[in-house]
């Protein structure tokens, strides 16, 4: 599969643009490898920084996290010249996305390799109106307006916490990043920076878990 046309299939948080095509010669896809895949039903956390398991409508589940970084750490990977990382995450409670009041916002997320962040953006759960919303960064890079919730995969489910009874307070995203990398250990990171000064329990006003991710080495023909 040429790389071009991964990228034609609109990875929502890829984290560079990268020159595939060079005059007459497409790069294409000569090895992928799954080398990190899990969904935490076996309760396998080994090689996660930080890890902790909880069980969340029936699926178990990594977190839940607040202002905390979470890593993969891989050795012995194959030949490659890509990674490809891609993690559905569950953002719960009263994410506020992009206000930046030095009160309830920015809310952040970010992700990335070794020791570079790739991508960094915000999350919004509150309701939309035309007299009130707060807005969100998601899928692009922080800082970019869009509404609460784009580009996500599920909404209706119920918050954990604060709004645990209230549907529409947890919400999944798919996030996909394709890096440049070649070093034959890796560590996959991502974490949060959420801020909500006028709460009195803050994690359980904003926290995130992870329910998937799978990491993937790639070797184009470049």
């Amino acid at each position: 599969m040429r790389i071009v046309d991964w990228l034609k299939r609109g990875s929502a948080g890829l984290a560079f643009g990268i020159a595939l095509v060079c005059g007459s010669c497409v790069e294409t896809v000569e090895n992928q490898i799954t080398v990190y895949s899990n969904d935490f039903s076996d309760l396998n956390l080994a090689g996660f920084e930080n890890g902790k398991l909880f069980i969340w409508r029936n699926d178990t589940i990594a977190g839940i996290y607040h202002n905390e970084q979470v890593a993969v750490n891989l050795q012995d990977l194959p030949a490659h010249n890509f990674i490809k990382v891609t993690v559905e995450i569950l953002i719960h409670d009263s994410w506020d996305g992009n206000p930046d009041d030095g009160i309830s916002g920015p809310d952040y997320w970010y992700l990335g390799l070794d020791g570079a962040e790739t991508f960094r953006t915000t999350f919004s759960n509150s309701p939309c109106e035309s007299t009130f919303c707060l807005y969100q960064s998601y899928p692009n890079t922080f800082f970019r307006q869009n509404r609460p919730k784009t580009g996500a995969i599920q909404t209706n489910l119920p918050g954990l916490c604060i709004f645990g009874a209230f549907a529409n307070y947890t919400t999944r995203y798919r996030i996909e990043e394709l890096i440049e990398h070649s070093n034959p250990s890796v560590r996959v990171f991502m974490g949060a920076e959420l801020k909500q000064v006028n709460s009195p329990d803050p994690i359980c006003d904003e926290s995130w878990s992870i329910s998937n991710i799978m990491v993937e080495a790639i070797q184009t023909n470049r």
